[in-house]
Order: C-alpha cells, then sequence, then structure tokens
C-alpha cells in the first residue's frame, strides 16, 4: 500500500515538473535578460535627453556637461574588467542583481542634483554599476547558447542596447512633462527596480533551472566546452592580455564606440544647437537612430549565415565579414557634414546606427567563439574598457571643441573610425585558410 502511494505520488510530482518545462527556454532568458539591457539604456539616456533643460535649469556649460558624460563613460571604463570578473566568480544571477540594483538607485538619487558636480558624482556611480551590462551579455550567450547560435543570439542580444535608448526619448518626454525632470529619473529609476525584482525571480543557471527540460539542457551543452575555471581578478587580467585575439576585438571596439557616445549622449544636444530642435522635436525624431540600431542588432547574426552560404566562408570569418560590412556604413556619419537638412542628418545618422550595432553585436560574438566561459564576462568587460576609453576622450574633446569648431569635424572623423577598427580586426581574428567544424 506504502509503494503504491509512494509510486502515485512520484508520477503526480513527474508530471507536475514535465508541465512546467517551457520549449526553447534560452530564448524566453534571453528576452529577460535583453529587458534589464533595455532598462539599463533608458536610465543611461535620460540624461541626454534632459540635457538642454539640465544646462538652463542648473546654470550648466557645455564643458561641465562633457565632464558629467566624462563621469559616467570614465566609471563605464574602469569597472567593466571588474564587474566581469565578478560575474564570473560570483555567478550571472547575483553579479547581475547587484550592480542592477545600485544603477536603479543611483538613476532615482539623480532628482535631487542641484549642481553640475554633483550629477557628474551620480553619473560616476552609475556608470560603475551599469559596466556589468557588456560582460553580463557575454556570460548570458556563454552560459545559454551552442557555438553555432551564439552569432544569432548576439545579435538579438544587442536589440536590448538600443531599443532601450531608442524608447528612451519618448518616454522621458512623457515623465518630463507629467513629472518635471526630477521626476523622469524618478521615473527611470523605479523602473529598473521592478526589472530587478524580475531577475531575482526567475533568472537561473542552466543547470538548475527548474523549468529547462533535459533535451534542451544538451542542446545547449553539445559543444562539451570544459568547466569554467575561476581566476583571480590581476591574474585573469593578465591571462586575456597575453591573447593576441583579445587586441583584434579590443581595437575595433577601440574605434567603434566614440559614434555610439555621440549618439547617446551627444545627439540630442547636437540637434537642438544645429537645427534648432525643442525637446518635444527631439522626443519625436531622436529614437530613430536606435531603431535603425535595433534592425542592426537583429540583421547582424542572420548576416553571417548569408556569408557563409554565399562566399563559403569560416564561422569566425563570417561574423568577422558582418563587422566588416557595419564599418563601411559608418561613412554615412561622415556624409552628415555635407548637408544642413534636418529630416536628412536623422537619416544618415540612423544608418551609422545600424552599422555601428552590427559591429557592436559581432564583436560580443567574437569573445564568446574565441574565449572558455570562465573568461568571457572578464574579456567581454576588457573590450568595454577599451571602448570606453575611446568614448571618454571623445566626450571631452567635444566638450572642449564643439563651441568652437562646431560638430563637423567629428563627424568625419566618426565616419572612419571604424574602418581602421576592420583592417585590425582582419589582421588578427580572421582565419587564413578554412578550419573544418
Amino acid at each position: 500500500m506504502e509503494r503504491e502511494m509512494s509510486q502515485g505520488i512520484n508520477q503526480e510530482m513527474t508530471a507536475v515538473k514535465s508541465k512546467r518545462v517551457i520549449r526553447n527556454l534560452r530564448w524566453w532568458v534571453l528576452v529577460l535578460f535583453l529587458m534589464g539591457v533595455t532598462v539599463n539604456y533608458i536610465t543611461r539616456n535620460s540624461l541626454g535627453i534632459l540635457a538642454p533643460e539640465l544646462k538652463t535649469s542648473l546654470g550648466i556649460t557645455t564643458e561641465q556637461y562633457s565632464w558629467i558624460v566624462g563621469a559616467f563613460q570614465l566609471a563605464y571604463t574602469v569597472f567593466q574588467p571588474l564587474c566581469g570578473w565578478l560575474i564570473d566568480v560570483i555567478g550571472l544571477k547575483l553579479g547581475f542583481l547587484i550592480c542592477a540594483s545600485l544603477w536603479a538607485l543611483m538613476c532615482i538619487l539623480h532628482a535631487g542634483a542641484g549642481s553640475w558636480l554633483h550629477l557628474a558624482i551620480l553619473r560616476f556611480l552609475m556608470g560603475g554599476a551599469e559596466a556589468a551590462a557588456t560582460p553580463a551579455n557575454a556570460k548570458t550567450l556563454g552560459e545559454w547558447f551552442p557555438k553555432k547560435e551564439r552569432p544569432v543570439a548576439a545579435g538579438w542580444a544587442g536589440v536590448g542596447f538600443s531599443i532601450g535608448a531608442m524608447l528612451a526619448p519618448p518616454i522621458i518626454y512623457f515623465a518630463h512633462a507629467t513629472f518635471g525632470w526630477q521626476g523622469a529619473f524618478l521615473f527611470t529609476g523605479i523602473l529598473a527596480l521592478g526589472w530587478v525584482i524580475l531577475w531575482w525571480l526567475f533568472y537561473h543557471n542552466p543547470e538548475q533551472h527548474p523549468r529547462l527540460g533535459k533535451e534542451e539542457l544538451a542542446f545547449i551543452k553539445q559543444d562539451n566546452e570544459p568547466p569554467a575555471v575561476k581566476l583571480p581578478f590581476f591574474t585573469a587580467l593578465k591571462t586575456v592580455s597575453k591573447n593576441k585575439r583579445f587586441y583584434g576585438i579590443a581595437i575595433p571596439a577601440f574605434m567603434a564606440e566614440p559614434a555610439w557616445a555621440v549618439m547617446s549622449f551627444w545627439v540630442p544636444l547636437y540637434l537642438a544647437k544645429e537645427h534648432g530642435m525643442d525637446l518635444k522635436q527631439i522626443a519625436m525624431f531622436a529614437w530613430l537612430p536606435f531603431l535603425a540600431a535595433d534592425l542592426g542588432s537583429v540583421a547582424s547574426g542572420y548576416l553571417t549565415k548569408l556569408y557563409v552560404r554565399w562566399f563559403g566562408c569560416t564561422r569566425v570569418n563570417s561574423v568577422v565579414a558582418s563587422s566588416v560590412t557595419g564599418a563601411f556604413l559608418m561613412i554615412s556619419l561622415a556624409i552628415v557634414t555635407l548637408t544642413r537638412d534636418p529630416y536628412i542628418t536623422i537619416v544618415l545618422i540612423s544608418i551609422g546606427g545600424f552599422g555601428h550595432q552590427i559591429i557592436s553585436c559581432m564583436l560580443s560574438a567574437l569573445v564568446v567563439e574565441s574565449f572558455d566561459k570562465g573568461q568571457m564576462a572578464t574579456v567581454n568587460g576588457m573590450r568595454g574598457s577599451c571602448a570606453w576609453i575611446a568614448s571618454f576622450i571623445f566626450s571631452l574633446i567635444i566638450g572642449v571643441t564643439a563651441d568652437k569648431i562646431g560638430f563637423n569635424p567629428l563627424f568625419i572623423a566618426m565616419g572612419f573610425f571604424d574602418l581602421i577598427g576592420a583592417f585590425f580586426l582582419i589582421a588578427f581574428i580572421a582565419e587564413r585558410r578554412a578550419k573544418r567544424a
């Protein structure tokens, strides 16, 4: 009798457990991560959207604004490797949870800022916490997807980095219209805290996820990659620094990031200054480059498949070829200097957004392609640091020169930076002969 009852209970538990399994769970996990990065970019870009009013309300000069932007970028630069190492060591769930909670709190505190220096300090602290997004991206791809799916998954993951920037202008505009600039910061910070709760409730590692089926777990693990090795922070940095392939990823990232920084932090100010747009007009048009960036993110992974099918490229070379394609599209930013039509300007910047996100997603794909799981977050953090060093320097240059020489020389530089990066990508990463999978 007891045995029959025990068998009945076990069968019932098995039936319940089978109902809990979600098919293609890895893509739902990617959606959850994408939501977090989307909120990350909404909180990040709130400053750029509100910049014209903040300059007036707090008496901030263009140079002082560049230091506020620079404070965020400096922290983002310094903390990316540290955040990546933290995520590698304590795990994606807890590491990303801690960082997301901090950036949400810092965004809320923006509402109490009374000067440019106060804003700069808050942006530095916020930048240090938000630096976790890039290494967490690589960790998510490495843990949840087999190698053959990672380029496409990287493309979809990249959507979060641009859709947040795309949604920021209308969200910030309506929050500002309803609550003022202080309320806009409060609203976005609370939005970020809401996502933190979702992450805590629903994210688990593949091996521990209660809703992941055995077949899908086997599919994720099909490459039989060795278990992650956890290294001390400086040992991890030293190991990565000795790998030539890292520089084939880091240098193109360095050349690419200034354009994205301009789109995130400076385009609203550029549209206000050069084309006389007010906050409502900026909200109507400033999101379009990020919509194009979303499309570039999605297209990037599928573009690799076309290079494999049409030209017989290896998996690595198809990723390199996609990135080089994005580099040529960036020339559109140089063409911005040839027009005074604000609508053509938006179109050209949007083409640049499309090209940039192809490059960014493919660099993330190369990180997970070239390094083992125990290094992925650290490597992507180091790549991000290289990128944001360039972003930080370029923002300071804009702050010092924009009022004197205008934005045109800067747009010309951004138009050709990525072609320089493409040279190093081909030299250090591209495979010289086909390799069997």
